[in-house]
């Protein structure tokens, strides 16, 4: 399984820190969250990575340079020139998923225990287009899910817009989204949307045609660490889970 590492933003919620340095090389428990990432990708088989860049990109491509790739393939999708969210920064990576296979898109500023080879399992088990690792937390915005958890919809609870996928769905669910996915290759086909734009709009678009699906495993554990005031608790929690 190939995987890609969105380490582009800004990092606005972790300033003053990332006006120094990109948010994937904040350091969490003595170690850059990126590496971190790179260390559980490379535990799990996945030996093929891209990463995006826009925030600090040189301190980026010189601190995997200096790690000399951590021993594995690593490609960089440059876009200096204009960040293009999540469905537009997967998109311009769409040359480097070129196996036919599943692969794995994970937020650089999140960190979590789960198992990405049970992950890909259920992925396959469900013949999805899309597997999004979902919890029943507290946000703003929330995914909502059938109960066979099928994407359904979308939901502001600040601005109280909601938009559904598909009408009257069974036993609808509202689910926090932890920004993990598992994704065939098969998307970027049916990629309409241009330029910078998010891939929920896409998973949205297409939940009525095709399995997109939450994937809740038991007893994860997760957090954002894309805020600096979870930084204390995010070194505590790389030591259980890392």
């Amino acid at each position: 399984m190939k995987a890609m590492i969105f380490a582009a933003g800004l990092g606005t919620r972790l300033r003053p820190l990332t006006n120094e340095i990109p948010k994937a090389l904040v350091p969490v428990n003595g170690k850059p969250a990126l590496e971190w990432l790179i260390l559980k990708f490379k535990k799990a088989g996945i030996t093929q990575i891209i990463i995006n860049i826009h925030h600090f990109p040189d301190k980026v491509i010189g601190f995997i340079n200096d790690n000399h790739s951590f021993g594995i393939e690593i490609k960089i999708s440059d876009e200096r020139e204009m960040l293009l969210d999540t469905g537009g920064g997967l998109k311009k990576a769409a040359w480097f998923f070129d196996d036919g296979k599943p692969f794995l898109m994970h937020n650089a500023d999140v960190l979590s225990n789960i198992n990405l080879n049970e992950m890909l399992s259920f992925h396959n088990q469900k013949k999805a287009l899309a597997s999004l690792f979902i919890q029943e937390r507290t946000t703003s915005r929330y995914l909502i899910f059938d109960e066979e958890k099928r994407l359904a919809g979308w939901k502001n609870t600040k601005t109280n817009e909601v938009i559904l996928s598909r009408e009257n769905p069974t036993s609808p669910k509202d689910f926090a989204f932890n920004g993990i996915h598992i994704i065939d290759p098969e998307i970027f086909t049916m990629m309409t949307e241009q330029g910078k734009f998010s891939i929920i709009e896409t998973y949205l678009r297409l939940a009525s045609k095709f399995q997109i699906v939450g994937f809740e495993p038991k007893n994860a554990v997760w957090m954002d660490i894309g805020k600096l005031e979870n930084l204390p608790e995010a070194n505590i929690l790389a030591k259980q889970i890392y």
